[in-house]
């Protein structure tokens, strides 16, 4: 389907090509221009279009560019307006149009991954499971005026992220302009969200009542580790059921008060850690209101795999450039993180084609999503001079069907020992170094020779 100009490139790094043309077709300038004339409420267009203000910034996310400048000056050419026009706009980005675009990436993610048959396993089989968390945007440089005089770090904002770990996508986003804000606060955005039949897994800092019998009452569930300031009744003793992976675990009832004032039973769960977590506790309480056919050993299992959302959160750090030091504006920086959602979201279709084709154990477990980005971002500006952006326009014409079917080709072409993880084995620990204050500075090869010696 594809024209003979990608065959180099196909041949030579097909995950840049998947990449690309899944960014023409998740992200169809046209279609998005049109998206953002019906959702932003305060921002219009004159010159400057939105899709192009989106491919700026996914050039420094992806990692093509170090930064939005840098970005400018490669497409001055296609770009109507001075690069102040463009921070401008980028400052101006509502909080709500950038989290509508990670819905509206999710949702072409999803029928895509729905085609290509190439979800995980998933993690509770009959439910739909999303996994909660917040994260709070690094502190920025201090360039505003405002900043240059303060010593502190420079919080731009914060964002509650809702993660679907069978498809690997991030299927919504709260981004919020005060870096102070309390997470809490925010849930009351996300309740629309909540379907029958989902079962949201959660930190303590969400075991809040409020908030758990809102999800209960739209026939969903809940995983969340108890907060010792969240009131209950005991209602039973301890029932020891048997072990996982991490130690013993144990189920009781618990009563609380519902919205009316009425009694709410649901069962505490308790996992006696072999090793203590990073604060010193020796066991945990999760609570949930999932049926007892769910049994207690598979809630705690399912806890366990919380870890998912943080995994998500380290690969936009460590493999997309999405917190830009450089954005101090709030609603800037936050627009950078969703744009790195976005880009998330579109490898995360890119690594359903790769399940399809290589398995999903091999891509869960032993693909690097560092080596996917690098290979994708150091391919980039090549490949786009040599094939024009024109002939990219095939990849939105295409049925979801013959989309997925050009994927499962492309993936069949990736050599997957080229990106495969290297994990390293227990770190030792570190013996306290000496440090002589009268020689603060060591010659490395006098110390090379006298191991040889």
């Amino acid at each position: 389907m594809l024209s003979d100009i990608f065959k180099p490139f196909i041949e030579a790094s097909p995950l840049s090509v998947m990449m690309r043309g899944l960014v023409e077709r998740l992200l169809n300038p046209e279609q998005m221009d049109q998206w953002f004339e019906q959702f932003a409420q305060e921002q219009y267009t004159r010159e400057l279009l939105f899709s192009t203000v989106v491919s700026v910034m996914l050039e420094v996310v992806c990692g093509p560019r170090k930064s939005v400048n840098a970005a400018y000056q490669a497409m001055a050419e296609a770009i109507p307006v001075s690069i102040q026009a463009v921070y401008d706009k980028l400052r101006g980005v509502e909080p709500g149009v950038a989290a509508e675009l990670v819905r509206y990436a999710a949702r072409g993610g999803q029928d895509v991954i729905t085609a290509l048959a190439g979800a995980s396993p998933p993690l509770l089989p009959g439910y739909s499971v999303r996994m909660l968390d917040g994260n709070h945007l690094a502190a920025t440089e201090h360039r505003l005026k405002e900043l240059r005089s303060y010593g502190g770090g420079a919080l731009p904002g914060l964002a509650l992220v809702v993660y679907d770990p069978d498809q690997d996508l991030v299927m919504d986003v709260v981004p919020c302009e005060n870096g102070h804000t309390q997470e809490r606060a925010l849930l009351k955005e996300l309740l629309a969200t909540v379907a029958p039949g989902q079962v949201w897994i959660m930190d303590r800092n969400f075991c809040v009542l409020a908030w758990l019998h809102q999800i209960a009452a739209r026939s969903a569930y809940f995983v969340v580790r108890e907060h010792e300031q969240t009131p209950f009744t005991v209602l039973g003793a301890m029932r020891e059921v048997g072990e996982i992976e991490t130690g013993g675990v144990g189920e009781q009832s618990i009563q609380v008060l519902g919205p009316d004032g009425q009694p709410v039973v649901w069962r505490r769960i308790r996992v006696l850690l072999r090793q203590p977590t990073r604060d010193g506790d020796d066991r945990i309480y999760i609570w949930t209101n999932l049926p007892a056919s769910v049994s207690a050993l598979t809630v705690a299992r399912l806890y366990r795999k919380r870890w998912r959302v943080e995994t998500a959160f380290q690969h936009l750090a460590q493999d997309l450039n999405t917190e830009i030091n450089t954005l101090g504006y709030p609603r800037a920086a936050l627009f950078g993180f969703c744009i790195g959602l976005v880009a998330y979201n579109i490898l995360a279709v890119l690594k359903a084609a790769l399940r399809r084709v290589h398995g999903a154990t091999a891509i869960d477990t032993q693909l690097s999503g560092y080596y996917v980005a690098d290979e994708v971002s150091g391919t980039y500006r090549g490949m786009m001079i040599a094939i024009p952006p024109p002939e990219w326009q095939i990849f939105r014409q295409l049925t979801t069907t013959d989309l997925a079917a050009v994927l499962i080709t492309l993936a069949g072409k990736v050599r997957l020992a080229q990106f495969r993880k290297h994990p390293r084995g227990p770190k030792k620990p570190r013996s306290r170094r000496p440090y002589d204050p009268k020689h603060p500075h060591q010659a490395t090869a006098k110390l090379l020779a006298a191991r040889r010696a």
